[in-house]
């Protein structure tokens, strides 16, 4: 039934009663309608079958908004606020490979780290000296492709005029397909995107590149400089994303003549050719040291205590052990022990918990809330998450 409160799906025994009802209506009170009569066998086949189709009705219903939509309906809501879903992305970095000088490395040349391939994107020419600098690409999409510093060593196909090849930093970019609650938190963050010239559409238009985890805007109206800010400018800082279309986002929606600052310079041209400046900055991270004490009983899994740091990472935000990446908290806010705590609580058999925070390495434990700076955020993975048992 659909009125003015919603839509209220009839159930298995709702269509059943009724079906009855009007079969004694029809055929009078002493019809037989028992589980074993031929009658009663009949009307709960369709009541079965119409039940099914009332979950349909409910699960079409229910797809039209944001906090109940899932999958491929949730997808089709995206165009509405000019969002669409994150699809697994390739980690990207850069490689030094040393060989012949004057030789042509060719793109799609094959490296690896262990069982984890890359490959070059461009084709490139080793210089003078005997080395060039490579762009390259996971083969994988996924997580897997983001590796540290130095662990890309062995060259796939052996070749006389490639002697070797290192990663002088580490390659980052990689992640898994965007799930439904990823989704639905950057759809409700990115609901200013479609506007102008405003601090929230430049913040809802940054919250749409991929790889971005969380963005703030900063603005100085005045006519002074203020915190190193030029007179009527703005700053933006972001957690992730690519140099070149971070400020791609920003020309796209800041106003003409209004200056961006920050530490990162990119230039973007605009239709008519022309180059622009456009500064933000990468947002500083406040890395915290976590230690949970918890009282659990025969209930809590085997698998508890990772399942313990995964609820922690997707409330402050981090990397879990898996490598997913979690976006947290929002730029700006503070990391409240209590709401860490709760959720700790959502794993099953925590009957008591005890947490405590650090911000210098595990030097000092503070068991109160954590205050976070408008450009700063707060990440915890899940190598500083200790659990212990009591």
């Amino acid at each position: 039934m659909l009125d003015k409160t919603g839509f209220k799906r009839q159930r298995f025994e709702d269509i059943y009663a009724s079906m009855e009802e009007k079969a004694r209506e029809v055929f009078g009170d002493n019809v037989k309608t028992s589980e074993r009569s031929p009658l009663g066998l009949i009307l709960r086949i369709f009541a079965w079958i119409l039940a099914r189709l009332w979950q349909t009705a409910e699960s079409v219903y229910y797809s039209g908004y944001i906090n109940t939509a899932e999958g491929t309906s949730l997808d089709r809501l995206g165009p509405f606020v000019g969002v669409s879903r994150l699809i697994e992305q390739h980690a990207v970095g850069m490689v030094i490979l040393t060989g012949t000088p004057g030789y042509i490395v060719q793109a799609g040349f094959r490296l690896a780290a262990g069982d984890i391939y890359f490959e070059t994107v461009d084709q490139v020419v080793i210089q003078t000296d005997g080395r060039v600098k490579a762009a390259i690409r996971a083969v994988t999409a996924g997580q897997t492709g983001n590796v540290a510093a130095g662990i890309i060593t062995e060259i796939v196909n052996p070749n006389a005029d490639v002697l070797s090849v290192t990663n002088p930093a580490a390659t980052n970019g990689g992640r898994e397909k965007e799930t439904d609650t990823e989704f639905r938190e950057r759809f409700s963050l990115s609901v200013s995107a479609g506007g102008a010239a405003t601090v929230d559409s430049i913040r809802g238009a940054l919250l749409s590149v991929p790889g971005i985890r969380a963005a703030t805007v900063i603005e100085n109206a005045s006519s002074e400089v203020m915190d190193g800010r030029s007179p009527k400018s703005f700053e933006a800082y972001v957690l992730g994303g690519s140099p070149n279309e971070i400020g791609r986002a920003i020309f796209s929606k800041k106003a003409a003549g209004i200056e961006s600052v920050g530490e990162q310079v990119v230039t973007v041209t605009d239709l008519g050719g022309n180059p622009h400046e456009v500064r933000f900055s990468y947002a500083p991270t406040i890395q915290l040291e976590v230690r949970v004490a918890v009282a659990v009983t025969s209930s809590f899994p085997i698998d508890g205590a990772g399942r313990i740091k995964t609820a922690i990472i997707r409330y402050i935000g981090g990397e879990d052990v898996d490598g997913q990446v979690y976006s947290g908290l929002s730029m700006g806010e503070d990391v409240i022990l209590s709401r860490m705590t709760a959720a700790v609580f959502t794993v099953p058999g925590v009957e008591d918990v005890s947490t405590e925070l650090s911000l210098d390495g595990g030097e000092t434990w503070l068991q109160h809330n954590i205050a976070i700076e408008r450009q700063q955020v707060a990440q915890a993975d899940a190598e500083r998450i200790q659990v212990n048992m009591q």
